[in-house]
This record gives structure tokens, C-alpha cells and sequence, in this order.
């Protein structure tokens, strides 16, 4: 396990415990994990990424580079972020999670507008979202359900269903992508 890049010792007299990092895992240069944060074994990085404090993170996922997973989330097993997507606080992904390059998840439905609670979204497992997408908060995305590239969801995705456009609008799932995700 290679330990460089990573940053997740709490201060002294902080009360956090550091970064529990699995066995066989890599944390590659640049990437910082947060004290707190715990991950499953075969856990990699690529360069750069953050993991924020107060999350948890499965077994056998990816965290690519650039990308950003805010505190208090939580992240199932086989889990692959792709280059520069970005997870808030609050957010928990299912097993088999995908999210392609620079997809974007929200939880503050008003920024800096009133004071709300975050209430980041929910992918079940086998989820699929494309490249630039976005879901908005509180929004749930159901089992095995496809976002498309650059689509913005803005509305609760039903199991086994394809969301495309903007606003997504919601379709029946092409044949070809009705299967589960496979963890390469």
C-alpha cells in the first residue's frame, strides 16, 4: 500500500481518528484523505483526488483523478468515479456506482440563498451517470437506472430507466444497457 499523498492524520488534541486505508490499495501523489475516512481493500486513487472526512468507502473502488468526494458520505463496493466528478456531503452510492468524467452531484438545493438542510442524492446499486451530467439534491436514482451524458436530473429516477435531456425526462431502458454494472 503506498501512502504518498495522503494527508489524513488529524492534528493534535483533534479527536479525529486518522485515514483507515484497506489492504492492497494505492493512494496515488497529490491525493489527500481526510482523518476519519475509511475505505475497503483495493481501494486506488488516481492523482489528486480528495476524500473529505466522515467517509466510508467499499471494497474494490476507484476514486480517479481530480475528483472530489465531500464528508459524511458513503460509498458501496466496486464503486468508479471518473476523472473530476464530484460527490457532496451527504451523498451514499450503491454498489456498482459509476459516475463518468466530470459528473456532477448536488446537495443544496438553494445555495447561499436560505439556510436548509444538504441533503445529498442517492444512486442505488448498478447505477450508471454519463459525462457531465448532473443530479440534484435529494434526489434518488433507482437500481440499475442510466443517466445520460449531460443530462440534468431534477427528479427521482425509477429502477431499470434510462434519463436523458434537460430537465431528464424518463425512458423505458434499451435492451443493452438492462444488465447490472460489471467492475472492471
Amino acid at each position: 500500500m503506498s501512502h504518498r499523498g495522503v494527508g489524513g492524520y488529524p492534528p493534535a488534541g483533534g479527536g479525529q481518528s486518522p485515514a483507515r486505508i484497506g489492504s492492497d490499495s494505492i493512494v496515488r501523489a497529490g491525493s489527500v484523505l481526510y482523518p476519519d475516512v475509511v475505505t475497503g481493500n483495493r481501494f486506488q486513487t488516481g492523482h489528486h483526488a480528495v476524500v473529505r472526512e466522515q467517509t466510508t468507502v467499499g471494497h474494490d473502488c476507484v476514486v480517479g483523478s481530480q475528483v472530489v468526494v465531500d464528508g459524511q458520505s458513503d460509498l458501496g463496493d466496486e464503486v468508479s468515479l471518473q476523472t473530476g466528478a464530484y460527490v457532496p456531503a451527504e451523498t451514499t452510492l450503491g454498489d456498482r456506482v459509476f459516475l463518468g468524467p466530470r459528473a456532477v452531484l448536488t446537495n443544496d438545493p438553494y445555495p447561499l440563498r436560505q439556510g436548509v438542510d444538504l441533503a445529498g442524492p442517492t444512486l442505488e446499486a448498478d447505477v450508471t451517470v454519463g459525462a457531465n451530467a448532473t443530479v440534484l439534491p435529494g434526489v434518488t436514482v433507482g437500481e440499475r437506472s442510466f443517466v445520460a451524458a449531460g443530462a440534468v436530473v431534477t427528479e427521482d429516477v425509477p429502477p431499470s430507466t434510462l434519463a436523458v435531456g434537460t430537465p431528464a425526462k424518463h425512458r423505458p431502458l434499451p435492451e443493452p444497457l438492462a444488465a447490472g454494472n460489471v467492475h472492471r
